[in-house]
């Protein structure tokens, strides 16, 4: 692409932690519905704002192919490169494979979720968070960020893929560090791929009814390597996002006067509220990428063979031309871009779980501590500085004090 970023914008920053909505508009104001951007070193990429034209990327895997292998700045990319972990080489996960592999590939997964029980899954994320509010509910103050919503979704997807409960926790630690992106980053990956191997040598000799033996019982050919890889993949997109989406409903919900009801246990306006989080608040912001296999056009813009092209989702989400009315209510409308669209979308079984996760963990600290409240004021809540995924920083609440249910402890 042309190497000339002067008038590109930053994907980084303060704006992005603290008014991305204002940030959006101002680059589809200035630069259109595809707006050229500089990640970290000074890399360039476009970033899809328009809803038509992400609509359009996404439904075309050959035009814009999910193989990394095609990008044009390779050469310029260091190998300490911070996004290396997000844009990175031979990837043997399924976010990089294409084809007719990556359709094996993404039924294998599916398959592998749909055969959840739903009664067992809502079970587990009711268990599980049962047990977190266990350990707050005496204190009359908590972070939901903190003390809940991050250690709730990978316990239930631990438990979902075949690890004991014994083992959650630990998983919850090294996700947690992986995702935080900090010292012990690399030490919780490591951890992570450590267990998803050993659980794949353990369902290999003793199968189980579990996603994990699922998976291995595949009859399409893939390596160990390659499932372990995918089961990695499906534990991080499905934790953060769904920690995420629990969070913003929350805030949602004790800062907006329309989701009131949602305290008083009006179980459908939780289902709204985290509708409108999808639209309002995505927890995947925007989302790395997929490469120009030719020189082509979008958006009014000439895209060079092998430019890397950067999936706006809360842009296109907010895009004027389908928001007419940014302050109405969707009501229940889900054609938002907050779970993908096209061959490389979330697996809908996928989605469905989250959804469960999420909404049974709010309906869990609504049921617990009925008189929730925010115990900041509502400008001081902070968000993650991230461009990628939107999160709170903590949420902090105040609450009378309750009883422990008792149980197993969390």
């Amino acid at each position: 692409m042309n190497t000339d970023t002067s008038d590109a914008v930053p994907l980084g920053g303060p704006r992005f932690q603290t008014d991305p909505a204002g940030l959006y508009r101002r680059m589809r104001r200035e630069h259109g519905a595809v707006t050229p951007v500089v990640l970290d070193g000074g890399v360039p990429a476009w970033l899809v704002l328009g809803y038509r034209e992400l609509h359009q990327v996404t439904g075309d895997p050959v035009l814009f192919s999910r193989d990394s292998e095609l990008w044009n700045q390779w050469e310029n990319i260091p190998d300490d490169w911070p996004l290396l972990p997000m844009i990175g080489r031979r990837q043997p996960s399924i976010l990089y494979t294409v084809g007719e592999r990556h359709r094996r590939r993404a039924a294998m997964v599916s398959d592998a979720l749909e055969a959840v029980d739903p009664h067992l899954l809502r079970g587990h994320a009711e268990r599980f968070a049962d047990e977190l509010v266990d350990r707050l509910c005496a204190q009359g103050e908590a972070d939901l960020v903190g003390e809940y919503a991050m250690l709730l979704p990978v316990r239930v997807l631990a438990r979902l893929y075949g690890f004991s409960d014994e083992q959650g926790p630990a998983l919850v630690t090294a996700l947690n560090d992986m995702i935080d992106g900090r010292e012990r980053a690399l030490a919780g990956q490591a951890h992570l791929a450590t267990s998803m191997a050993r659980l794949l040598a353990d369902r290999g000799a003793e199968p189980a009814d579990d996603v994990a033996s699922r998976m291995l019982a595949d009859t399409g050919g893939f390596s160990e390597e390659e499932i372990a890889q995918d089961l990695m993949v499906m534990m991080a997109a499905g934790h953060q996002p769904t920690a995420d989406w629990m969070g913003n409903s929350l805030r949602l919900m004790l800062t907006d006067d329309r989701f009131a009801a949602s305290l008083f246990g009006g179980r459908n306006s939780v289902a709204e509220a985290m509708n409108e989080v999808l639209w309002e608040d995505t927890p995947t912001q925007n989302v790395a990428g997929r490469w120009a296999s030719r020189d082509t056009q979008l958006g009014g813009r000439r895209i060079r063979a092998g430019d890397l092209v950067l999936l706006g989702l809360q842009g296109a989400n907010s895009d004027p031309q389908v928001r007419t009315d940014g302050s109405a209510l969707t009501g229940g409308n889900n054609a938002h871009f907050s779970f993908g669209h096209g061959e490389h979308r979330c697996p809908f079984p996928a989605q469905e779980i989250a959804e469960v996760i999420a909404r049974t963990g709010i309906e869990v600290v609504l049921d617990r501590l009925p008189d929730i409240d925010l115990a900041v004021p509502a400008g001081s809540l902070t968000r993650r500085p991230s461009p990628w995924l939107r999160g709170l920083t903590e949420l902090p609440v105040r609450f009378t004090p309750t009883t422990a249910l008792g149980g197993t402890s969390a």
